[in-house]
């Protein structure tokens, strides 16, 4: 009788996808007061990425499965994210979180900061929270400047630490991803001494979709060469960046089929993903799709 109820208090499980992100350009327009650093910057959503399930329970659990290793798993966004949630649920609210990871760690395109977001705007609409779309961004902020950027759920023009987002419309291209095999610290790239920090602020009408430059590629290719090496190869197909703090790097294709000719070659040291560039979040389009309410509109 007791496994039939806990089964019975279970909800359906859901899968929902974390989509990866791109910086097609950073630039660093000074440091605050505060230490953190004001960006501009423009952010692509990508139609790949991670995906997690979720089947919520009355047990008042939340627990994770597939925790990335050296990951402990209360310290993993997806667990914080979900306890930022506890005020505004119902005390016996719980869930198991399955995650399927694909997003390279520390390679600068979003991956931990997207699952805590998908976290977050599921748990909204499976513990019926009914927080809006600014409070769960004002939340996720809290775990990362990244994750307001997958809570709103479009490409968009950032400026501040990233946090403040107007969603802008980037012609849909194709991508071609290559990680290396090394871990960038974000921190240290921060704190270097010879990190370019005085860009000029631009206005968004000024703004550019095109390939232009990431201030923080220079220190990172100066203190991890296998960036360089793995820009510079694909560079030779199609004019490459760096994304975020890296470590990966992109080039964009006009179709598919060129981008994946070009992935066929990539070294095998290396990791390599086609993906699609979108304007709305794969998240917000399967929210739709399971039915699921999301977020209030207002604030």
């Amino acid at each position: 009788m007791a496994a039939a109820q806990t089964r019975a208090a279970e909800s359906a499980p859901v899968r929902l996808p974390a989509p990866a992100k791109l910086n097609l350009w950073l630039h660093i327009c000074g440091r605050r007061r505060d230490g953190y650093h004001n960006l501009q910057t423009l952010f692509q959503l990508l139609d790949w990425g991670d995906q997690l399930t979720f089947t919520a329970n009355n047990r008042g659990v939340v627990e994770l499965l597939g925790s990335p290793p050296g990951v402990a798993v209360e310290q993993n966004l997806i667990v914080r994210a979900a306890q930022q949630l506890r005020p505004f649920a119902a005390d016996h609210a719980g869930c198991t979180i399955a995650l399927d990871k694909v997003v390279p760690m520390g390679g600068g395109l979003g991956g931990g900061s997207s699952d805590a977001a998908t976290t977050l705007v599921a748990l909204n609409a499976l513990w019926q929270c009914q927080l809006s779309s600014a409070q769960l961004c004002a939340l996720g902020a809290q775990l990362g400047a990244d994750v307001p950027l997958f809570v709103a759920g479009h490409s968009a023009f950032a400026e501040g630490i990233g946090e403040q987002l107007s969603a802008v419309q980037i012609e849909p291209r194709w991508y071609l991803l290559v990680t290396p095999n090394c871990h960038v610290d974000t921190g240290e790239i921060f704190s270097h001494p010879q990190l370019t920090r005085e860009s000029p602020a631009i206005k968004i009408r000024a703004l550019s979709t095109a390939l232009g430059r990431n201030d923080c590629e220079a220190v990172v290719e100066q203190l991890y060469p296998e960036v360089a090496a793995a820009r510079n190869w694909l560079s030779s197909y199609s004019p490459a960046l760096m994304t975020g703090t890296g470590a990966s790097v992109f080039a964009a294709f006009c179709d598919r089929n060129a981008a994946e000719q070009v992935a066929a070659q990539v070294p095998q040291k290396w990791r390599a993903f086609v993906a699609q560039g979108v304007n709305e979040s794969p998240l917000h389009s399967a929210m739709r799709n399971n039915k699921l309410l999301g977020c209030r509109q207002e604030a």
